[in-house]
């Protein structure tokens, strides 16, 4: 049975930035990365965890960070082989931590879209471009578009949205050269990904990678290919058409959407049920992904 959600961390010592979900400790040569089992919505971090959420997107990426093979920022996932102030308990870490390289990161969310959906449904139902991109007429909700489309977006601080913006203004501010190698890459990976998530009965809808440079190396920072970062949806139920299931926090933000919260305030508590059906939905994730049972069942 799942435990209490971890909301929030605290190592002795450690200078520690916190984020929507991550709490990133410096330790000189490297971060040590704790995922939490907060969750956002709307912008906002929500005051309800959901239990072992951190654990379930620390094992999905480092099962991606494995299978695709690309340079990454990963040094050690196992939290007893990881150097941490005397006294700290591991346990509550276990599962959710990786160490991980620094890194000068890339100013701009990767996204990467193979479905039409979200703010991208959005933008083509205004003029048919999503982020300037010039797509086919008569485009249905969630179709799958002719080839994949590369959209950065700049990246938000808490409590405000990400931009999405042109690749030719991605490339003014970092250079055409690493822009077009970002993009390259940032196919590449979706290509791969999503013939590895469909062979597991999951469609990748659209994902977004994060990059960062060490020296001249480029490398796969923060999470690859997690329920947070990307749109899963259930293959045997997919209809174009129509928004779809999925397999993340759809059901928090349905809830959230039906309730009399003004998303500009304080949000409340999520009822028992959500979060139960919420944990189930990542954990599935997980285990088909990855292909092992979760064990923190």
């Amino acid at each position: 049975m799942p435990g209490l959600p971890l909301l929030e961390t605290q190592l002795a010592d450690l200078p520690v930035k916190r984020g929507k979900v991550r709490d990133i400790y410096d330790l000189g040569e490297h971060l040590l990365i704790v995922s939490t089992d907060r969750i956002s919505a709307f912008d906002w971090v929500l005051p309800t965890g959901i239990a072992d959420k951190g654990r379930v997107l620390t094992q999905v990426s480092n099962f991606w960070f494995n299978f695709l093979g690309a340079p990454h920022h990963l040094v050690k996932t196992d939290v007893q082989k990881i150097q941490l102030p005397s006294g700290t308990e591991r346990e509550p870490l276990a599962g959710r931590s990786v160490l991980v390289r620094k890194a000068e990161v890339v100013p701009f969310e990767c996204v990467v879209r193979g479905y039409l959906a979200g703010s991208g449904w959005k933008d083509y139902q205004a003029d048919g471009k999503v982020c300037g991109v010039q797509l086919p007429c008569g485009l249905r909700e969630s179709e799958r578009l002719p080839e994949p489309i590369f959209t950065p977006a700049t990246k938000a601080q808490i409590g405000l949205h990400d931009e999405n913006i042109s690749f030719a203004e991605m490339g003014a501010q970092i250079g055409r050269e690493l822009a077009a190698e970002l993009r390259r890459r940032s196919l590449d990976l979706y290509q791969r990904g999503a013939e590895h998530a469909l062979s597991q009965g999951i469609i990748l809808a659209d994902t977004k990678f994060e990059f960062g440079k060490v020296g001249e190396e480029i490398l796969l920072i923060d999470e690859v290919l997690t329920p947070d970062s990307s749109r899963f949806w259930p293959a045997d139920q997919y209809e174009p058409g129509r928004s779809q299931a999925s397999f993340d926090k759809q059901f928090v933000r349905d809830w959230l959407s039906a309730s009399d919260w003004d998303k500009n305030s304080p949000p409340p508590e999520l009822p028992a049920d959500i979060v139960t059906r919420t944990r189930e939905k990542y954990v599935e994730a997980c285990e088909r992904i990855t292909g092992a049972a979760f064990p923190w069942k």
